[in-house]
């Protein structure tokens, strides 16, 4: 059972993209770029001067910004984005929450962006990945959606493959000797207390049933010029096409 949910863990499921979200993706420069095994797929929409990357969640894509890259596109941004190790049109196989962290880094160093927009399990692996690299300079961030407790994903996991307390220790011990990590200190709450940005936006809706809003409420709370907007309507996942929201987006960015 521990190899049962370890894999549902390193194994995300690809789910499949709506048309109009595919014809945005269409419109963009694509290129492989090859990372630890994969060969992951990236997207440029060429623009002004302002640039931003985007950053999907787990079990996301790059095409689930398809709404805001067409709003960003009207505002004149450059846009990158990506399909993490075994997401989306990314080659497959098993991978971690650290390959994820690691390629954030390599691609904002590759592209030299300064502001980013990422959604759910986004903001883990995006605070993560700026809390171990404050070389890196980041002036606007917008999280659409944040987890705060990486632990909280493991109770998930177990609930979605139905093991036992017991057998979740030892998922969790797997994973720490893997990693060289505690599960425990994995808290975005704590890694945005290592980050200097400039400003930070947090927006997240009162039912979002995926990830309760009292997790990214404890975020913006330890996060210094952060300002967070709770919102109503839109969920876990349609917040990434409500007009309102990207609107506020786009507004915060400019």
């Amino acid at each position: 059972m521990v190899q049962k949910a370890y894999k549902a863990l390193t194994n995300p499921q690809i789910k499949k993209l709506r048309a109009h979200e595919i014809a945005v993706l269409n419109e963009a420069h694509k290129s492989k770029f090859p990372f630890k095994g994969f060969d992951i797929q990236l997207y440029h929409w060429k623009g002004g001067e302002k640039s931003v990357l985007l950053i999907h969640g787990w079990e996301g894509q790059a095409g689930n910004f398809s709404d805001l890259i067409q709003k960003l596109q009207e505002n004149n941004y450059t846009i990158y984005a990506f399909d993490g190790p075994s997401h989306g049109f990314s080659s497959i196989g098993a991978t971690s929450m650290f390959e994820f962290i690691e390629l954030i880094e390599v691609l904002i160093k590759k592209f030299q962006v300064t502001q980013l927009v990422s959604h759910s399990f986004g903001g883990v692996a995006t605070t993560f990945s700026l809390a171990n690299n404050p070389d890196i300079t980041i002036k606007k961030y917008a999280l659409l959606t944040t987890p705060d407790r990486f632990s909280q994903r493991i109770d998930v996991v177990a609930k979605q493959v139905g093991i036992t307390e017991k057998v979740k220790r030892k998922l969790i011990y797997k994973l720490e000797q893997e990693t060289d990590s505690s599960v425990a200190s994995m808290n975005v709450s704590d890694f945005v207390q290592r980050i200097a940005i400039e400003q930070v936006y947090i927006i997240h809706d009162k039912a979002d049933k995926v990830i309760p809003i009292t997790q990214a409420k404890n975020v913006a709370d330890n996060w210094k010029n952060s300002t967070f907007e709770a919102i109503e309507g839109t969920g876990h996942f349609r917040i990434l096409r409500t007009d309102r929201v990207l609107e506020k987006v786009i507004a915060f960015l400019d």
